[in-house]
């Protein structure tokens, strides 16, 4: 004879999917603030200076933002 256990946990309260929808809205948005920092600054260098980083100026945008739409 075989024995089965089932276990359903809780589903979330609205509450706690509230919570957490916006701690990580909060997370997307300190990280979208802190690559628009770093896009200004190397707006902020000379060509030769992006160049020495091998970056171009038409290109930092695409450069700072590679791993979310550019991969």
């Amino acid at each position: 004879m075989a024995h089965t256990q089932t276990f359903q946990g809780q589903k979330p309260s609205f509450l706690a999917n509230l919570i957490e929808g916006l701690t990580r809205g909060m997370g997307q948005v300190m990280d979208a603030n802190s690559r628009i920092r770093e896009v200004e600054r190397l707006q902020m260098l000379s060509d030769e200076s992006l160049a020495a980083k091998g970056i171009k100026r038409e290109e930092i945008t695409r450069h700072v933002f590679r791993d979310v739409f550019w991969m």
